[in-house]
């Protein structure tokens, strides 16, 4: 894939989510009866992906359309102000802590919320709410983001992972890829600093991610091939995926939409949104990598990353 191949992809994938922004909004009752999987959930993504992207991509027209989703997302929250009512409601759950976190840190704030999570982050019941390793390690980055102090080591978190642990490849199904590629995007802060993955995390990557690709793309899973090639972006002097991402690029349609598997349909909101923003920030991902594979060592006139 050349860079304007992947510039493309990512371009058609920022229309669809521009077209399709109203689906994003938060309904009346958002801090009350609605359903946080169908609306917290698509908001925090949206909100997560299109900074890293708006931060990140070499192209300041792609930039600028992120950006212009990502302001949309704060706007939706009334600038901050639902997260306070979400954690005066529940005040045990990670989620409004893990997605204020990503506004915190692009410098937007709300004070009685900033009051709210530090005062939170201290009760045992939180502790509950961290069922696995992996939301350990999100709420572990959404601390950091909102400067508060996190409460054990990253290191400790990941080694309990799958990623931490490195089993038999063989044996990875797809709720633990996901798992993975989650890992990976909390360690790493989701692309922005590759050098939080540790050398034999990244050798364990680089080794098993082409098999892994294989296998997905098998199943036609574009999500996941997407993750795992924003993984993939993630790995120093890792391959390029150039089949991968023609094969994630041909699942595209013209209007940008990719659907979660092969079988889904592509007119629903539902089957594509979060395969769409994730293509749209592998892409990102993939062009940064791309630009420093070829961009030379000015002291020594090399590549280093070949």
């Amino acid at each position: 894939m050349t860079a304007a191949d992947l510039d493309r992809t990512a371009g058609r994938a920022l229309r669809w989510l521009a077209a399709h922004r109203d689906a994003f909004r938060l309904p009346p009752d958002a801090t009350t009866d609605a359903d946080r999987d169908l609306t917290w959930k698509p908001l925090g993504e949206l909100a997560q992906l299109t900074r890293r992207i708006a931060t990140g991509h070499p192209r300041a027209d792609l930039r600028a359309e992120a950006a212009g989703l990502f302001a949309f997302t704060w706007a939706e929250t009334h600038e901050g102000a639902l997260f306070a009512e979400l954690v005066h409601r529940e005040p045990h759950a990670i989620y409004p802590v893990e997605i204020y976190g990503v506004f915190a840190q692009a410098g937007l704030r709300h004070p009685v919320t900033d009051e709210l999570i530090a005062a939170t982050t201290r009760l045992r019941a939180r502790r509950i709410a961290r069922d696995t390793p992996t939301r350990t390690l999100g709420l572990l980055i959404a601390e950091r983001r909102t400067g508060v102090t996190p409460h054990t080591d990253p290191a400790a978190e990941l080694a309990r992972t799958w990623l931490g642990e490195r089993p038999e490849p063989w044996a990875l199904d797809r709720r633990t890829a996901y798992g993975l590629t989650h890992d990976v995007f909390h360690v790493t802060d989701w692309g922005a600093d590759p050098t939080g993955l540790d050398r034999e995390a990244a050798d364990y990557l680089r080794l098993w991610l082409p098999a892994w690709l294989d296998g997905w793309l098998a199943e036609g899973e574009w999500d996941l091939v997407a993750e795992l090639l924003a993984v993939g972006a993630c790995l120093p002097g890792a391959d390029p995926y150039d089949a991968a991402w023609a094969r994630l690029a041909g699942a595209q349609s013209a209007d940008g939409a990719v659907p979660e598997h092969e079988n889904f349909p592509r007119d629903s909101f539902r089957a594509c949104y979060h395969a769409t923003l994730a293509t749209a920030f592998a892409a990102t991902l993939a062009r940064t990598a791309l630009e420093a594979r070829d961009t030379p060592d000015v002291l020594s006139g090399r590549n280093p990353a070949r």
